[in-house]
């Protein structure tokens, strides 16, 4: 009977061991996959993460009517060749992060950033009939905290901004490197 006792008790407190441990390895694999969804998020529209996330299928998307915004430091190269390499990444970070704020209290989907550039679109991958005007109200809001930037920092920091509406192709290019992209006319004439 002891035998058998001290043998089920050492059971249960093996059992109760290996019970916590995959508790825990639960816990640790749900953090993982929030991470990794954060991450994924940062790279891509929700809509389109989601979409990835149900299939492997190459998404391809054509769009009637979506409104781009290119915005682009004027006179950059001058103003980063006279900067430590710190203060150029911290300003620019600074600019576009709160451009990105900008970008969601309008509900306006974030492209990419290329250098000193910054492209945004309205109505794609979530389709939107007030695209312009949303487009146009952020354009008006990042100028305005341009101006708050550049009074701040004692740069002489001014911007182009370049829109155009009208139909793009939209996909999820690449596969170690992959990224939501934008392409037609109306992209081509918004970065122009």
């Amino acid at each position: 009977l002891i035998n058998v006792g001290g043998v089920a008790i050492i059971l249960y407190f093996v059992m109760r061991y290996f019970q916590a441990q995959t508790e825990n390895a639960m816990v640790a694999l749900v953090s993982e996959q929030g991470k990794t969804d954060r991450l994924l998020l940062n790279i891509l529209p929700k809509a389109i993460a989601d979409r990835l996330k149900q299939s492997s299928e190459r998404i391809a998307d054509r769009y009637d009517s979506v409104t781009i915004l290119f915005a682009d430091l004027v006179g950059f190269t001058t103003i980063s060749a006279g900067m430590p390499a710190d203060d150029l990444v911290e300003m620019l970070s600074r600019v576009f992060s709160s451009f990105d704020d900008l970008a969601e209290k309008h509900g306006v989907e974030k492209i990419k950033t290329i250098g000193d550039a910054y492209m945004v679109v309205c109505g794609a991958p979530e389709t939107r009939r007030d695209h312009a005007n949303a487009i146009a109200d952020l354009a008006l809001d990042m100028v305005r905290k341009l101006e708050e930037i550049a009074a701040s920092t004692g740069l002489h920091l001014m911007m182009r901004v370049g829109i155009n509406s009208g139909p793009v192709i939209a996909g999820v290019i690449g596969s170690a490197k992959f990224s939501y992209d934008l392409w037609g006319d109306t992209v081509n004439m918004a970065s122009r």
